[in-house]
């Protein structure tokens, strides 16, 4: 059996700024199904599959009881105004799924290593998972559970101290912990200033979310061939990678902290805080400067459909 305190010290030394863990359960007061029936996951389709792992993991990991979940601060304090308004600040910096994952693996390497000691890496993956983003894990209840934050009306992950400019990362493991942590209060009240302040108004009412009319799911998820429909391309404004807009206006975040991780420190191609013309980059020249970012997702042709010509 783990140690609750050994979890959140080794946490402290790895510079992980929030974790927390709940017991490995079903999800039973999440309607996944409801929301996909109202299409509002657009053409991302993987949300469709593997529905019963997304729902229980235990089913993803035979013998899981425990979900570690990890809250990574990215925030960076100092303001780059040719970028603000049309890159996410989370996609400035070297892919977060590599940074975070390695980060996790530390962490769950240290953690059970009495465990582990010896084994491979593929018998390893029979006590713990490490998993960014990468799997069908449903990242905010479980942040949730392990009591790092709240769910927004933007449908982000708050915390009190941090506001919600975070990744997340789990770990699943099959051994169990001495103690769990619980669900932190709703702390969002009665303000509406990320609904209001939503320009295409994705967020349909408080907690929900029409993925598909988002302005990150268009720049991002949407094919490269495909075009932007146009009552979305309207209200874009500037934005081509991204969306920070609800979490910009967000109370919680008006004294976040700047991360202390250099990895998140933005890369070479954004160092002089100029906005690039993808107009005017060769494919060569992008994978140089943007090929281990967030930017690779969308590719050149995906960012040039996306970025309004410059005059």
């Amino acid at each position: 059996m783990l140690k609750h305190k050994d979890l959140v010290k080794l946490g402290e030394q790895l510079g992980i700024d929030k974790l927390g863990v709940a017991r490995a359960e079903a999800i039973r007061d999440h309607d996944l199904t409801a929301w996909l029936n109202k299409g509002y996951h657009g053409q991302m389709g993987y949300m469709e599959n593997n529905r019963e792992k997304r729902q229980d993991p235990t089913v993803l990991m035979t013998g899981a009881q425990s979900v570690i979940s990890a809250f990574i601060n990215y925030h960076q304090k100092e303001a780059q105004p040719d970028l603000d308004g049309r890159i996410s600040r989370y996609a400035r910096s070297i892919d977060y799924h590599v940074t975070v994952k390695d980060l996790l693996h530390k962490l769950a390497a240290k953690l059970l290593e009495p465990e582990v000691t010896g084994m491979s890496r593929k018998e390893r993956a029979k006590v713990y998972r490490v998993f960014v983003d990468s799997a069908p894990v449903m990242e905010k209840h479980w942040a949730i559970q392990a009591g790092i934050g709240w769910q927004g009306k933007h449908t982000n992950i708050i915390t009190t101290d941090l506001g919600s400019w975070g990744f997340l990362g789990e770990i699943i493991t099959t051994v169990a912990f001495d103690e769990y942590d619980t669900p932190v209060a709703d702390h969002c009240g009665t303000c509406t200033a990320c609904i209001d302040a939503c320009p295409t108004n994705a967020i349909i009412k408080p907690y929900e979310l029409d993925g598909s009319r988002c302005i990150s799911y268009a720049t991002i998820e949407l094919d490269a061939n495909e075009k932007i429909p146009s009552d979305i391309r309207e209200h874009m404004e500037e934005w081509f990678f991204g969306c920070d807009i609800c979490q910009d206006v967000c109370p919680w975040n008006r004294s976040a902290p700047a991360s202390q991780a250099d990895a998140f420190q933005p890369v070479a191609g954004f160092a002089d805080g100029e906005c690039p013309d993808f107009h005017q980059m060769d494919e060569e020249r992008f994978n140089k400067d943007f090929g281990q970012t967030p930017l690779e997702r969308p590719g050149l042709a995906g960012l040039r459909r996306n970025q309004l010509k410059r005059d």
